[in-house]
């Protein structure tokens, strides 16, 4: 390495290191997680010397093993900081590391579907979804990459047709397809590192979620307010028995996010199915018609952002609709665990809420 070479490498680790010292501060902040010093980050040095880069590098490292998945993504996913050069410089942080643990596996993961969905405009339709298109939105982060499906994920693409056959989230919930696909992604190793293996799974996560169940509820809880229903009782899906219905209508237009970073946990897309019931119930209750869940919007991403929180570069889809802005919110939840594979943590949790579910 020339010494040219080796100050612009230095220069771009800074560069990254800048960028992230906020944004893990201001996790660590909220999740009170207790964080070493680092001077140099601190005073916003421009031109450090090499030391205080390579200080900053293992102060990165020291932060990455004290934050977990589940707080990573709630962070990512309420804070008004995530853009997406953050989003895309925490996740080529964490594909450059030499070595990586299943809890990298996991944030990577998450990392992916959160930019693709952040990237990727709102109106696509299932067909646009292809390995071809999820590569062309995730090429900033991963480089050019083969769209072609290796042999070894052939049985993901199988799950994949699987899917498309549930007609609702509750047969989806209960087919198997989504531990299977877990199962599958750590059957993989280290080779789901492999761009091609990335660009499948992040695919398999975004699709996952593209049913009419979103738009059925939406438009009932629509339905509802037209007729003056202003709240509903949803404790089957670990909501309150006087559920605002503006509320509910809020969180379905951030469920889609949260969902496409937790497609292999049951326990979200169960809340989901129940609260399609209680919607469908106060309907039949206050002699509402059924909630327009068409075959043709089966086919269509609900009509709920995805994830805007900024302009992006959008791949060029003559089909795809301008990125919706519509704000995220998290759900409060009575639920034991969102994401039992990951850790003993507890849910995510609503702004302003006391406790974590």
């Amino acid at each position: 390495m020339t010494a040219t070479s080796q100050l612009s490498g230095l220069a771009a680790e800074w560069h990254t290191a800048r960028l992230l010292f906020p944004i893990y501060s201001a996790l660590a902040r909220e999740f009170v997680i207790d964080l070493p010093a680092c001077s140099d980050l601190e005073a916003g040095v421009e031109a450090p010397p090499q030391e205080s880069v390579e200080l900053a590098k293992q102060w990165l490292r020291e932060v990455d093993e004290r934050i977990q998945v589940h707080q990573l993504r709630q962070f990512l996913q309420t804070t008004p900081l995530t853009t997406q050069e953050v989003l895309q410089t925490i996740l080529v942080h964490h594909l450059q590391k030499e070595k990586r643990s299943a809890s990298d596996r996991d944030k990577i993961d998450f990392l992916l579907v959160q930019f693709f969905s952040h990237c990727a405009p709102s109106g696509l339709d299932d067909g646009d979804v292809d390995l071809e298109y999820v590569a062309q939105v995730l090429e900033p982060a991963l480089g050019a990459v083969d769209s072609v499906l290796p042999p070894w994920l052939k049985p993901l693409e199988q799950l994949m047709q699987s899917a498309k056959h549930c007609r609702r989230l509750s047969e989806l919930l209960h087919s198997g397809i989504l531990e299977q696909g877990r199962k599958l992604k750590v059957q993989c190793g280290d080779k789901y590192f492999l761009p091609a293996a990335m660009v499948a799974f992040t695919r398999f996560s975004f699709m996952i979620l593209m049913h009419a169940d979103l738009n059925a509820i939406l438009d009932g809880l629509r339905d509802l307010e037209r007729h003056g229903v202003s709240t509903l009782d949803c404790r089957r899906a670990q909501f309150s028995a006087e559920e605002p219905v503006a509320r509910l209508r809020m969180i379905c237009q951030s469920w889609k996010v949260m969902f496409h970073a937790e497609y292999s946990s049951g326990q979200p897309l169960r809340m989901l199915v129940d609260l399609r019931a209680a919607v469908d119930d106060a309907l039949a209750k206050n002699g509402v018609g059924k909630t327009p869940a068409t075959a043709s919007a089966a086919s269509k991403v609900a009509r709920a952002a995805t994830a805007s929180a900024g302009p992006a570069a959008q791949p060029n889809r003559n089909s795809a609709a301008s990125a919706s802005t519509v704000p995220e919110f998290e759900v409060a939840s009575n639920s034991q665990e969102w994401n039992a594979h990951e850790d003993d943590s507890s849910p995510q949790q609503s702004p302003g809420d006391d406790n974590d579910g």
